[in-house]
């Protein structure tokens, strides 16, 4: 079965920085892939890239056999490709239903004008988004009262609205409580499971990894150093040197430096 996502020697350099350094993975349908890696490890630079917001140095990156290269963020984002960020992006003055009914509104294309109000477009369509990840109570509330756990919600039901084959999660459970981490990214895994979607995510709450992913890669200094299952990657002697560990980092021939 060919994979969802393909991703064959992503580089990219920012003059004698390079960022990320022939990356190589596969991401297959309804699998929940974490990204792991210290700060500075090149992971949101992976990001970017495959988001279009970035162009690579060298790489490829296919979804579904198809090439991305060379295509804008929205042009990606048609072809079936959702994200959340760290920081959440709302619209805080609307309601939490229309904010899901601008997401749906520019998914279908469509123009609205004072004979057809937004506020009446696709309701029921943000509902049952809205049910799907327990906001549905909290419809007509708007943004800017909203807790940030139940934001977080929200920003998952608008990067839904287009019915995504691959969603890319940048550090989803980033500034919540525990539980409402645990909750998140319960859900994440019920939607994965429920709807095939593919889900690449970045987090540095190993609890919430190893808890909900089905594999793991690491990066380091902008190169992958472990690609596995849960378990491999707890049994990854350099990997719990470098992340899980003492803070040493490695360089690109192997041998350790002090971070």
């Amino acid at each position: 079965m060919s994979a969802v996502l393909e991703v064959q020697g992503l580089s990219k350099a920012f003059g004698a920085i390079q960022a990320l350094d022939d990356v190589s993975f596969d991401l297959q349908k309804g699998e929940l892939l974490a990204l792991i890696g210290p700060n500075g490890a090149g992971k949101s630079t992976c990001f970017n890239m495959l988001m279009g917001q970035l162009k690579m140095s060298s790489g490829t990156v296919k979804l579904n056999g198809k090439s991305l290269a060379g295509l804008k963020p929205r042009q990606i984002w048609r072809k079936g490709v959702g994200r959340t960020f760290q920081i959440t992006g709302t619209y805080a003055s609307m309601t939490v239903i229309e904010n899901v009914q601008m997401a749906l509104i520019s998914h279908h294309r469509k123009i609205y004008s004072f004979l057809v109000r937004a506020h009446l477009m696709y309701r029921d369509a943000a509902m049952e988004l809205l049910a799907l990840v327990g906001m549905q109570d909290q419809s007509e509330r708007h943004c800017a009262v909203l807790a940030y756990g139940d934001l977080k919600r929200l920003e998952l039901a608008i990067a839904l609205a287009h019915d995504p084959m691959l969603l890319l999660m940048d550090e989803p459970t980033a500034g919540m409580a525990p539980k409402e981490r645990i909750a998140l990214m319960e859900l994440t895994a019920q939607i994965v499971e429920r709807r095939g979607v593919s889900v690449l995510f970045t987090e540095h709450d190993m609890d919430v990894v190893f808890a909900h992913a089905h594999r793991v890669m690491v990066l380091n200094r902008g190169q992958l150093i472990a690609n596995g299952s849960v378990e491999d990657i707890r049994e990854d002697a350099r990997v719990r040197e470098v992340y899980l560990g003492g803070g040493t980092l490695f360089n690109h021939d192997g041998e350790s430096a002090n971070a």
